[in-house]
């Protein structure tokens, strides 16, 4: 890789950023507005107004570590040679790009591979441990879904629909991804091939084989990979949990747990760092689950301000220390990563 400096790609720019993140503040202070002053929303208000700062704080920590946790489980997965630093510094650039842009964290997982693969990492192989790595982190979420909602059927008073039928949809999906790789990666396009052919099968070889390489890491049981998804999950449920308790309302966990894996769909909306999406999806699902209304959306309200401003404050730094290494060249774990297994 030459030295010298290099500009970051047009959708993780500087300035695009700064944008972006000004958009999303905006929308959420357009959402705790239209909760402060609508008419109507007297309890909301009072909800929020009165929270308790003490279980803000204990919120703002859960977040941090879930932040944590997600470096946790990025050097294992991309580069076990990688020094923690750089790890820190991809990891939280990509939480901090995750948290203003759309698509669930996808678009900072591109940054990072766009950085490793500037890195002298070869585009197939980040390509895979992308797709392993998203896999991995989103795995979690279903099988607690699988596991919970089966659990629940017995035990809850909730109907088969909130129950059985997610259980039911998380249990298909986890067999679905686990039978992709029987598809094969497909064979190479024909080098006169069209662009969008050659996408599709660059994307089916990065699926396929990232799905494969999803389940090879899962089976070496990995400290690291099981803590960091397993923290960067149950971290930002407790997050949710946290701000219940800000507002003075106690929400049974497995509600919780339940309305937040179908509450985040909504983080797929191409709305900017998906403000009105996945609080809407949380706010809604956790209602339907039995939370009272006023208390739930002021609670989401609150998860969602934690959510937007600590990995973008954290972020922001580890965003600027890498570009600082990117333009200087100066890590070799980051600028020529040895052999990666």
């Amino acid at each position: 890789m030459s030295g010298g400096h290099q500009a970051l790609p047009d959708d993780v720019a500087p300035q695009r950023l700064t944008r972006r993140a000004l958009q999303v503040f905006a929308l959420v202070v357009v959402l705790i507005l239209i909760a402060v002053l609508t008419p109507g929303l007297g309890d909301v208000r009072d909800l929020l107004t009165s929270a308790a700062p003490g279980w803000m704080a204990i919120a703002v920590v859960f977040e941090l570590l879930s932040c944590a946790s997600y470096v946790l489980m990025f050097r294992p997965i991309f580069c076990r040679a990688m020094g923690w630093r750089t790890s820190w510094e991809i990891a939280g650039s990509e939480l901090a790009v995750g948290s203003i842009v759309p698509a669930s964290g996808a678009a900072g997982v591109a940054l990072g591979a766009w950085v490793l693969t500037r890195g002298g990492m070869s585009a197939e192989k980040v390509a895979r441990r992308s797709v392993a790595f998203l896999l991995i982190k989103s795995s979690v979420n279903f099988v607690a879904v699988a596991v919970l909602g089966a659990v629940m059927v017995f035990t809850s008073d909730q109907p088969l629909w909130l129950t059985a039928v997610p259980a039911a949809l998380a249990t298909a999906a986890i067999a679905l991804v686990a039978a992709v790789p029987r598809l094969g990666p497909g064979a190479d396009p024909r080098e006169d091939a069209g662009k969008v052919r050659k996408a599709v099968a660059a994307t089916r070889k990065a699926l396929v084989g990232g799905t494969a390489e999803d389940v090879e890491i899962v089976r070496e049981h990995n400290a690291l990979v099981l803590v960091g998804a397993l923290g960067y999950w149950a971290w930002d449920n407790a997050v949710l949990w946290a701000t219940f308790h800000a507002v003075g309302v106690s929400v049974p966990l497995t509600t919780i747990l339940m309305g937040y894996l179908i509450g985040q769909i909504g983080g797929l909306l191409p709305l900017p760092g998906g403000v009105g999406g996945i609080d809407g999806g949380l706010i809604g699902t956790l209602i339907v689950y039995g939370a009272p209304a006023a208390a739930t959306t002021a609670a989401v309200l609150l998860y969602r301000v934690v959510l937007f401003w600590i990995p973008l404050l954290t972020g922001a730094v580890a965003f600027w220390s890498l570009r600082r290494a990117l333009a200087e060249d100066r890590r070799l774990d980051l600028c020529h990563p040895p052999q990666i297994e």
